[in-house]
């Protein structure tokens, strides 16, 4: 056993020496970034595909599993080749430069973009569009923070989440096919369904009966 060990230990230590070699700091940087991206997508959408499928989604148990191990997947492989192209890329621009500069992460963030999440698809399509809702609030805050802008005196929030909300309801009134269709799912069950019962059944337990009263 004790034989069998010595291998691994220092199999282990010419590991750790390696790490702590600055000279491969950017490539090592490029692997863990691709390693933190595949880990943290996989915690991010499984437990959203769970419940987002078993509340919404029709079909067998192995059905929805399937679905959601599908779902785990794409988020945690895209995210993973996104932070390994962007790293890749800043490191690639620093060495040719000499240093780094604020264009190197656009450029870099753009590429990766463009590459990992072109592809229009559902999950690509929620990430991008959580994305824009938080752009969009930096880019206001930043804007105050250059003076682009004038600070406001007084919380511009309760009026951001009435224009918000009224948009959105309007849309799923009038134009629901413009809307993502995880969101019409949502909608569909807290304003439409929210309407239809037959008995305290589906009124209070079930959202819908599932038998043929």
């Amino acid at each position: 056993m004790a034989g069998g060990a010595d291998p691994l230990r220092a199999l282990l230590r010419a590991a750790n020496a390696l790490l702590q070699q600055r000279r491969y700091r950017a490539a090592l940087a490029v692997i863990k970034g691709f390693r933190n991206g595949a880990v943290y997508g996989a915690k991010i959408r499984a437990p959203h595909a769970l419940v987002m499928t078993f509340l919404f989604k029709s079909g067998s148990l192995r059905e929805k599993l399937k679905s959601i191990a599908q779902a785990t997947y794409a988020h945690s492989r895209n995210l993973a080749y996104f932070v390994f192209t962007y790293k890749g890329l800043m490191a690639a621009q620093s060495w040719l430069q000499g240093k780094k500069i604020p264009f190197h992460s656009f450029f870099a963030a753009c590429i990766g973009g463009w590459l990992v999440f072109g592809d229009n698809n559902p999950i690509n399509s929620q990430i991008v569009m959580y994305l824009l809702s938080r752009i969009l609030f930096g880019l206001s805050r930043l804007a105050v923070e250059k003076g682009y802008i004038p600070q406001p005196k007084q919380d511009p929030f309760p009026l951001v989440a009435a224009l918000v909300w009224g948009t959105v309801l309007w849309l799923f009134e009038y134009h629901r096919q413009t809307l993502q269709p995880s969101l019409q799912s949502s909608m569909t069950y807290l304003y439409e369904d929210s309407e239809v019962w037959h008995d305290l059944s589906d009124f209070l337990v079930y959202n819908k009966r599932t038998d043929s009263k």
